[in-house]
Parts: structure tokens; sequence; C-alpha cells
């Protein structure tokens, strides 16, 4: 017996090997994490000429005086261009965990003069937002990246003002090839307390834009299941 015990402590921990510690209390999810993304900015102008942003920011309804939050914001593409469209009596959080990107953006922000921006650096597991403050926020392209979902969605949730929305936009690609399927991506939010309110196919985007906002409690951390897709469970007994 005393074997088992010991054993059961020693598996515990082998399950939590690598996590932050920020992130433990949460189930781990069950999907592979695309690596980081380019944070360049050298596509902007093919991205302007589909009009990605123009279609993003309409669907979204964003509208001068808004504070909204871009996170993973690498380089600035969307925020230079939510700088603009919620104006001077508007607020842009950009944020991300790249330190350098932070940098090259910060330099641009001072380039441009984007008075309304302030950048923030996240970490894994929690985005380091501040609560009641945000109308929108952003995860463009970025949320495949998130090794640890049910944290960042935890902490991210408190952050929206009422009647605020979290937009996201993904390409429906599995999450080790730098998309999500868009059902795993509810069932992701869902878990969090999240309602889906708007899904749009569009080849402006190069995949697809999904509106969540946020209903009841957020639940607890061991309230929280993590989400399985087909094959999943074959894959963990052979583990």
């Amino acid at each position: 017996m005393a074997c088992l015990l010991v054993l059961s402590g020693c598996n515990q921990a082998s399950d939590d090997a690598g996590r932050p510690e920020n992130a433990r209390e949460f189930p781990r999810a069950f999907r592979p994490v695309s690596p980081l993304g380019a944070t360049s900015v050298s596509n902007e102008r093919a991205r302007d000429d589909r009009r990605e942003a123009q279609t993003v920011m309409d669907l979204a309804d964003i509208r001068p005086g808004m504070t909204v939050a871009d996170i993973g914001a690498g380089e600035g593409y969307y925020t230079v261009r939510l700088s603009e469209r919620v104006g001077p009596s508007g607020r842009v959080l950009a944020q991300d965990v790249d330190a350098s990107a932070l940098e090259r953006l910060g330099n641009r922000i001072e380039r441009e003069r984007l008075g309304n921006v302030a950048i923030k650096r996240g970490v894994i597991a929690d985005p380091g937002l501040p609560k009641d403050s945000f109308d929108r926020i952003f995860l463009v392209h970025m949320y495949h990246e998130v090794a640890e979902p049910f944290a960042f969605l935890w902490r991210l949730r408190p952050s929206l003002r009422k009647g605020g929305r979290v937009i996201v936009v993904d390409a429906d690609r599995p999450t080790d090839q730098h998309g999500i399927d868009p059902q795993l991506l509810f069932c992701e939010f869902n878990q969090l307390g999240f309602r889906l309110v708007g899904f749009e196919r569009k080849p402006e985007l190069a995949g697809y834009y999904a509106e969540f906002e946020a209903v009841g409690d957020r639940p607890e951390p061991s309230e929280i299941e993590p989400c399985r897709q087909p094959g999943d469970q074959e894959e963990e007994a052979a583990a």
C-alpha cells in the first residue's frame, strides 16, 4: 500500500512535469501546441489588401472610445489599426510573451506616435490583464500557441467589462499546424463559462472569426474538464 501511495504521488508529479507552477491547479489540455509564430510585419500589406483587420474590426463592432486588448500582439499589425479605430478617446493594450517583439513594437508606437497604446509583457498561463477593463480582447492567430488554455482563459475572463467580448481569429487546422478546430475552440471556451455569440468563415481572414461572451460565474479550476478529440483516449492509453 505504501508503495502504491508513493507511486501515485510520483505519477502526479510526472503529469505536471514541465508545466508552469501557475497552471498546475488546472487540467492539462489534451492537444499539441504550435511553436510561437513569426512576429514580423512583412506581410502587413498583403493582409491589408484582403481587408483582414478591417473585416475583423467591423465584425467586432469596434468603435471610438473603446478599450481593447491585443494579446499576442507581435509587432503590432492589429495594435496600430485598433489604435486608429478607437481614436484618441479609446485605449489599446498590446501584450505579448516575446520581449524582443514588444521592444520592436514599443519602437513602432513611438515612431508612429500612438499615444493611446500601452504595452505589457505577459507570461505563460496568465495574460496579466487588469480587472473590468476591456470591451474587446483580441486573440488573433495565436490561441493555438497557448499551452495552458484553461489557466489562460480563467485569468483572462475577469478583465472583461460588462458586455465585453473575446475575439478569436484562427485557421481550421490541427493545433500543431498553427490552427485549431473550431469545435475544440468552442469546447475550451465553454469550460470557462464563455458562450459563442458569433462565428464567420471569411476568405479575408485566411480562417475564421469567433466571438465569445462570459456568462454565469467563473468556474473553479477543479470544475474544469479537459476537452477531448477523437483519438485522445487511444493516444493516452498508448502513452
